[in-house]
């Protein structure tokens, strides 16, 4: 597909440093954004252009977007990747914390698509990966926020994609399932431990157990790189793509049990049918 310009967000570890490497690897021109710039500066050393990029503000986005035209660097390619995990009991979470959630992982991808989108319409055409989730489909409890947030980008997504298409660009959701990466430690907990007087208390440890779940048997961040690049250079993508261990498995259970079992059965996997 000869060289492109891929910008990534979100890029100090897990996915996005590992899409950073393998695009690289494959010969496109990577520009690599994180918060602190700091924490990428090893990938500048090996030839790719890093910037910083807090994702949740504007102004940092439209500065971005200025640079990169300046420089040369429209791209060809967006990899909306930057977000993080809320987790624990929807009760406990307080408002300004769920707000925080959507704004990263909501607003601030389409801000980006908003920014980026124009470029590539003027080039006359382009791609927009957009780093979804398997709890996009398949919610479980502790995960209220994290889960609705990737549901929301995933629907978002699909507007995108119709809307955007006339103009040549192509949006693809991806959703990755069980990924090794640095989630579980980035994944915040409300006041980072329940409330004195959660309801959940007696099962504090399976709620803790979730914000770590998806660490568990999980695909390497480079194989995931790798088998997603491979898809990137072989074009003609579908809508969506799922990517990783249980990134199948979690749908499928979604759409062919139903409803109540598959609520008892996480129920007792979580601790919930002990409570009173």
């Amino acid at each position: 597909m000869g060289q492109r310009r891929v910008l990534i967000t979100g890029c100090s570890s897990g996915i996005g440093r590992s899409l950073c490497e393998e695009f690289h690897r494959r010969g496109d021109i990577v520009i690599a954004t994180a918060r602190q710039p700091d924490s990428i500066a090893d990938l500048q050393a090996t030839g790719l252009h890093t910037y910083r990029l807090d994702v949740t503000q504007a102004d940092q986005i439209a500065q971005l977007v200025a640079t990169l035209q300046q420089v040369g660097l429209v791209p060809d390619v967006l990899v909306n990747n930057a977000g993080y995990g809320l987790f624990g009991p929807v009760m406990d979470l307080p408002p300004a914390a769920i707000a925080t959630q959507f704004a990263t992982n909501v607003t601030a991808q389409v801000q980006l698509v908003q920014a980026i989108a124009p470029l590539m319409k003027a080039q006359g055409g382009g791609l927009i990966l957009n780093i979804a989730s398997v709890s996009s489909v398949f919610t479980t409890p502790f995960a209220g926020a994290y889960a609705g947030s990737k549901a929301a980008l995933r629907a978002l997504s699909e507007a995108l994609r119709m809307e955007l298409a006339p103009f040549g660009i192509q949006v693809v959701t991806v959703h990755p399932g069980a990924i090794a990466s640095k989630f579980g430690d980035n994944a915040q907990l409300p006041a980072a431990a329940l409330p004195e007087d959660s309801w959940y208390t007696p099962i504090a440890d399976k709620v803790q157990m979730r914000a770590t779940l998806s660490q568990q048997n999980a695909t390497s961040s480079d194989e995931f790189a790798r088998q997603l690049g491979q898809k990137v250079d072989r074009g003609a993508l579908p809508p969506e793509i799922w990517l990783g261990k249980k990134s199948w498995q979690l749908p499928f259970l979604k759409r062919w049990l139903p409803a109540r079992l598959l609520d008892r059965l996480q129920s007792k996997r979580f601790g919930l049918n002990t409570l009173r």
